[in-house]
């Protein structure tokens, strides 16, 4: 089953943590953003293998844009 991460606010990527066909854990940081001067750790819900990463750092996202596809 495909789970897509989404931005809930808008901001900046600051850093990425994965690439695609990364394993990653439950909790595990995928990704960083910014907004308003806090930085802001994106991380996996579940364990699972990442399918796609839409952005890159100094990317700029918008609420409900997705940043990762994990399966």
């Amino acid at each position: 089953m495909m789970h897509q991460i989404t931005a809930d606010i808008a901001a900046s990527v600051v850093r990425v943590d994965v690439a695609v066909g990364d394993r990653v854990a439950a909790d595990q940081r995928l990704l960083t953003l910014e907004s308003m001067k806090m930085e802001i750790p994106i991380v996996a819900g579940a364990a699972g293998r990442v399918v796609t990463v839409g952005v890159q750092a100094g990317d700029t996202v918008l609420e409900g844009d997705v940043l990762v596809t994990l399966e």
